[in-house]
């Protein structure tokens, strides 16, 4: 009598632990709190009569605030601590909301706004590298994809919801919920990192000057692989950026609108497939296909006049961007040097900040001279000339 042999499995790891829960929960605080005001605070000041470009000028000092806290939060966290950063941030986020609330000018809009935007800037690389720290190795793109998914939420509701709350309550009362929201996100990251432990603690007092400076956002991005990957994402960004700044533009009718949704549910659909996948396979090899979507979709807006050409490219190019975000932040995370998580959040998000700023600017130099279909299919030939990149990434 013979007894088969059975090789055991090994378990898989539980995705959803308590820390990975409460980073979640605490990035969804945070930007709830960020998108809530964010068409409130333009509309404001343009109901108070403020100069032309004042609309323009709050949004601009926003996103350079945050661009700013992203260069430096990583430094900050290796020398005071995740806990206190992310405390900073929430507070700074929250608390400037509220300073909104009383009637303010342009140039305090401004101010105000920019301290929104370092808060944010803190608490998006905290977060982000919080998440990826509490991801098991085995299923850190389907972590990740997850922690998108969760990202995605607030921009598809809270940003309409700070609209509608406004009309139907006033601004102040966005304002007082915005920081209600941040300041109650900060007690969930606190008592994370009080069980988890510090960044700023885990390597060590001898050490910790050295790992602070080999890990740091510079050193990070002076590596081949990080720079390049940042680089690529980049790219996917710069598209992003014009499809939601100039599609409305570029076309009319219910299309449009019905576009965006088809892209915004094409994105959480590629990232989370693409974790999966990528899981399974290796994230590296999902580089190129996320680019080749992108660029395919930028190529078939030379039909942007027609809506279901419309339609179609705006699914292609969408899981062609949740793709490219899922792989690119799981490549990154995977070639991280030890206590680099922050440095490598950063890089991230700064890929995709600037590529979202910068890409509208280029755009309008381009638009006038070529019509909007040609526009959009130079943007994806531009994206299209990352391959080559690309399969160096693997």
């Amino acid at each position: 009598m013979t007894t088969a042999m059975t090789t055991p499995t090994a378990p898989v790891p539980c995705l959803v632990t308590r820390p990975f829960a409460l980073a979640c929960g605490a990035a969804l605080a945070n930007l709830t709190a960020f998108y809530l005001p964010l068409s409130v605070v333009p509309a404001r000041a343009v109901a108070a009569r403020a100069p032309d470009g004042a609309a323009g000028l709050v949004t601009a000092a926003l996103m350079l605030g945050g661009v700013l806290a992203e260069c430096v939060a990583p430094r900050l966290m290796a020398r005071f601590g995740d806990r206190a950063v992310l405390a900073a941030g929430l507070l700074l986020l929250g608390g400037a909301a509220l300073l909104l609330v009383p009637a303010v000018d342009v140039v305090s809009a401004v101010l105000v706004c920019g301290l929104r935007g370092v808060g944010f800037g803190f608490a998006v690389v905290v977060t982000g590298a919080l998440v990826a720290r509490h991801v098991p190795a085995a299923r850190r793109g389907e972590g990740l994809a997850v922690a998108g998914v969760v990202a995605c939420v607030p921009a598809v509701a809270a940003l309409p919801a700070g609209v509608w709350l406004a009309a139907a309550c006033g601004a102040d009362v966005v304002f007082v919920v915005a920081a209600v929201v941040a300041l109650a996100g900060a007690l969930a990251p606190l008592a994370l990192v009080a069980r988890a432990g510090d960044s700023a603690t885990a390597v060590g007092s001898a050490g910790s000057e050295a790992a602070a400076a080999g890990s740091g956002l510079v050193a990070v991005a002076r590596t081949p692989v990080q720079r390049r990957t940042a680089v690529l994402f980049a790219a996917t960004t710069v598209a992003a950026g014009i499809v939601v700044a100039y599609l409305p533009l570029a076309a009319t009718g219910p299309a449009v609108a019905i576009g965006l949704f088809v892209q915004a549910l094409a994105v959480t659909a590629g990232r989370y497939g693409a974790g999966r996948w990528g899981d399974r396979h290796g994230h590296a090899r999902l580089v190129a296909p996320g680019l080749v979507a992108c660029g395919l979709g930028m190529l078939l807006l030379l039909g942007v006049g027609q809506p279901a050409l419309l339609l179609a490219a705006m699914a292609v190019f969408g899981t062609g961007f949740g793709v490219a975000q899922s792989a690119t932040y799981a490549v990154m995370v995977e070639r991280a040097p030890a206590g680099g998580d922050g440095a490598v959040s950063a890089l991230w998000n700064l890929a995709y900040d600037l590529g979202y700023g910068v890409g509208p600017l280029a755009f309008a130099a381009v638009v006038g001279a070529s019509g909007y279909p040609a526009a959009f299919a130079l943007t994806g030939l531009v994206v299209l000339a990352g391959l080559r990149a690309a399969r160096r990434v693997g």
